[in-house]
């Protein structure tokens, strides 16, 4: 499964295989780290645990790396996230059937994504400043609809959306974590959209001589970046089977985070979309590591930045060396 810029060459397939390597030594370093304080890390619990704190982060993470490939930043997400859980519980505490209350957050989620989109492309509102605003819109919702209080007391269906299992203990998370990176993998290697995003992020000028509908392809990332915003918040209330209005709140980096650590190019127009997977898997596997290890929640903060901050620096020296 793999997407890839068209100028894709040599220097990005061995950072690839660098980010696998960095995969496996992280899993290999836990496993040793664990064992020797007398704890398992590869367990089948634990790695079922690892796939389900990672699969929501991972789905908002395609949004935010569709953004970033062209050229621009979504800080709104983790906001969404909390305003679509507050949104879909009160539809369903109001008895809507989950069907049409799944689909309606799912709308709420896409017209934040439309409103940064419009605002970006259409306003010429620097990306930065348009999602940090919709991001304090999105969260003040979140809190105003239902005066700040927690909802709880859901359907017992709502729970099966991400509680239920496939091929007999296999969290149903990896189906749709599978499912949606496939489809995205599809979308950006082998579409009209896919190209034009990596040619617009690349390029924009060029794109736009190229005859790029430059302004519709930026929106459209922003676009579907609160669509899978609005489905991680889907996710996020089902298994929790609880809304709180500060829900998400953090995402939108761990989102990002994602993305980079993956190999998502911040200046945009380069990266592959199934590697943000990569990605969020090892942020899920540091994170279940050091809990484990017993590491307080404040140096597991320090340990994500650290592997942030280093994934941005050897991507930068890879660019001056190819320069």
């Amino acid at each position: 499964m793999s997407s890839q810029a068209p100028s894709r060459g040599k220097r990005w397939e061995m950072g690839e295989l660098s980010l696998y390597a960095g995969a496996l030594g992280i899993i290999a370093l836990f496993t040793l780290v664990c064992r020797f304080y007398g704890r398992n890390f590869l367990t089948l619990t634990n790695i079922q645990n690892i796939i389900t704190q990672s699969s929501i982060i991972a789905v908002i993470a395609i949004g935010s790396s569709l953004v970033i490939l062209a050229g621009g930043i979504d800080l709104s997400v983790g906001s969404v996230v909390g305003m679509v859980g507050i949104f879909g519980g009160l539809l369903l505490k109001g008895g809507t059937p989950l069907w049409a209350a799944c689909l309606l957050s799912l709308l709420a989620g896409t017209v934040f994504g439309a409103l940064n989109g419009y605002l970006v492309s259409y306003g010429k509102v620097p990306a930065f400043i348009a999602t940090l605003g919709s991001m304090q819109i999105a969260r003040g919702l979140a809190l105003l609809l239902n005066l700040g209080k927690p909802i709880s007391r859901f359907p017992s269906e709502l729970g099966l959306i991400m509680n239920a299992k496939v091929v007999g203990r296999m969290p149903v998370s990896v189906l749709y974590v599978f499912v949606l990176y496939f489809f995205m993998a599809v979308v950006m290697s082998r579409t009209r959209f896919g190209r034009h995003i990596y040619a617009f992020g690349g390029n924009p000028n060029a794109a736009r001589l190229s005859g790029v509908r430059v302004r519709r392809v930026e929106m459209s990332a922003y676009v579907l970046s609160g669509l899978f915003a609005a489905l991680g918040g889907i996710m996020l209330l089902s298994r929790l089977s609880y809304a709180d209005p500060n829900a998400g709140n953090g995402y939108e980096l761990n989102a990002i985070a994602a993305a980079v650590i993956g190999g998502i190019s911040l200046a945009g127009g380069r990266g592959s979309i199934p590697n943000t997977l990569v990605g969020a898997l090892i942020l899920g596997s540091l994170t279940c590591g050091l809990q484990i290890l017993n590491v307080p929640v404040y140096y597991q903060t320090i340990v994500t930045g650290v592997v942030i901050i280093a994934a941005v620096y050897v991507d930068k020296r890879g660019e001056r060396r190819a320069e």
